[in-house]
């Protein structure tokens, strides 16, 4: 693709071009004899607010990582430049991707590589380059340095597993990684990943090596090597949290045990099932999952250790009608609407918007009432929340309120996500003391006690 770089010269709000061009330094990579570089530059969809000079920046895609959507897609490329404040322009620079020959999937293959000293002088190298490409307002002050940003993420190795497609969802795929820890030990996650959003994880779920008793010989990229899924314990952060709501209604679910009632919890987005198969073996609940992909479902149950079964049904559709149908009477299976709990689990799928959830359909004010009435009068209604910004969030708290008079929230404390608990009533009180209380004792134990005192009850913004 030939550009004519002086369209560069300016901004142009969301503007998005790619292109190929000879490296000017083959250490880039050095095993090619005519390597390419890939070139992708965006501008912010968002106007800065003062006529300043912008902030223009880039980033090198680290080495192995090239087909990675993260850096090959619009949409990664956009998450990237959100997540970089104040930044107009970012212009990635990396390895053009080289055709796959004879079937390997040798390409599919990371292992972090870490050489400050070649960076350094590659960085160097791509200087006049990075000029080129930033807009001639940036050098108004006779500025000729443009900062070079560094990715960073925990993973020290991963491996695809497998790519699909899903009629709703798009492209997809699973791998499985090996993350940094802080205490020198190995961990190993099974993730699941959307190209329409390709920075956010899906589903992550911790999964041990099979018949090994040395880890230190454990290699993600090996044949040998098989991996099972470990649904005792959640690692995606804002899990954990949501099923720390269930401490608000305790005593009800205990009560509700002792009279030979099972839990219940309808879950709106299943992805992999991480959350739907820890509240079944974990918390002994009988649980209804809804999933708008089947081919999502087919991957849980292949790589994420979901089971169907008498205690888990899972359905295939929009998760808000599913509740809709429920709240209106229609026979669904055998399913009877009375869940102690409903959790929603579902991101927006527009990446133009950034990283948020839920989908804003859910101020509506027919899902919320569809929602109160398949709760029992005990019940919670959980979301995980990632505001676009605090007035999105206090819409969101403001809707709710127009349905359930109580609402409480769990701060997760990664800067993203908050928990937010919507009741239809004050919490049950019991007689017994939490020591006493058997589902108290059995959530403490499945959670580590993370969160559970850390539920705030949200004031009433009128009083």
């Amino acid at each position: 693709m030939e550009v004519d770089m002086s369209i560069l010269e300016t901004l142009q709000p969301s503007r998005f071009l790619s292109f190929a061009i000879p490296n000017p330094d083959p250490t880039l990579n050095p095993s090619l004899a005519s390597p390419l570089i890939r070139i992708a530059v965006l501008d912010s969809p968002i106007q800065p607010s003062s006529p300043l000079i912008p902030s223009v920046a880039a980033m090198i895609v680290p080495k192995h990582r090239e087909s990675d959507w993260i850096f090959t897609t619009e949409s990664g490329h956009l998450q990237l430049l959100l997540s970089s404040p104040n930044i107009q322009r970012l212009i990635l620079i990396g390895q053009e991707q080289q055709p796959i020959i004879n079937g390997s999937n040798s390409s599919s293959i990371y292992r972090r590589w870490i050489d400050p000293d070649s960076l350094n002088n590659l960085e160097i190298s791509l200087k006049p380059l990075v000029i080129a490409l930033s807009p001639k307002i940036y050098f108004r002050n006779v500025n000729l340095e443009v900062p070079f940003l560094c990715y960073e993420d925990n993973i020290v190795c991963s491996l695809v597993v497998e790519k699909c497609i899903g009629n709703f969802v798009g492209e997809m795929l699973v791998e499985d990684v090996e993350i940094e820890v802080s205490d020198q030990s190995r961990e190993f996650r099974r993730r699941l990943r959307f190209k329409r959003m390709p920075n956010l994880v899906q589903t992550e779920i911790r999964i041990v090596p099979n018949k090994v008793s040395c880890l230190d010989s454990v290699d993600i990229g090996s044949n040998s090597i098989e991996f099972s899924p470990d649904l005792g314990l959640l690692v995606h952060v804002y899990l954990v949290p949501m099923v720390a709501s269930l401490a608000l209604i305790g005593s009800c679910i205990e009560k509700h045990v002792e009279s030979g009632l099972r839990p219940k919890a309808l879950c709106l987005g299943v992805g992999g099932g991480a959350l739907v198969g820890f509240l079944k073996t974990q918390l002994d609940f009988e649980v209804v999952g809804v999933e708008v992909d089947e081919e999502v479902l087919r991957v849980a149950r292949k790589y994420f250790g979901l089971e169907d079964g008498d205690l888990v049904q899972v359905h295939v559709g929009d998760g808000m009608e599913f509740m809709d149908r429920l709240a209106h009477g229609d026979v669904v299976g055998n399913i009877v609407p009375q869940f102690d709990v409903i959790m929603v689990d579902l991101d927006s799928d527009d990446p133009r918007n950034g990283v948020s959830a839920p989908p804003i359909e859910f101020f509506r004010r027919d899902v919320l009432l569809a929602a109160r009435s398949v709760l029992r009068e005990s019940g919670i209604f959980v979301i995980n929340v990632i505001p676009r910004s605090r007035s999105y969030y206090e819409k969101l708290i403001h809707e709710f309120r127009e349905v359930f008079p109580e609402l409480y929230e769990i701060n997760v404390g990664n800067v993203e996500n908050f928990v937010l608990i919507a009741a239809k009533a004050l919490p049950c009180s019991s007689s017994s003391s939490d020591s006493e209380n058997k589902f108290l004792t059995k959530l403490r134990l499945a959670i580590s006690g993370a969160y559970m005192d850390s539920i705030n009850r949200i004031g009433d913004a009128s009083n």
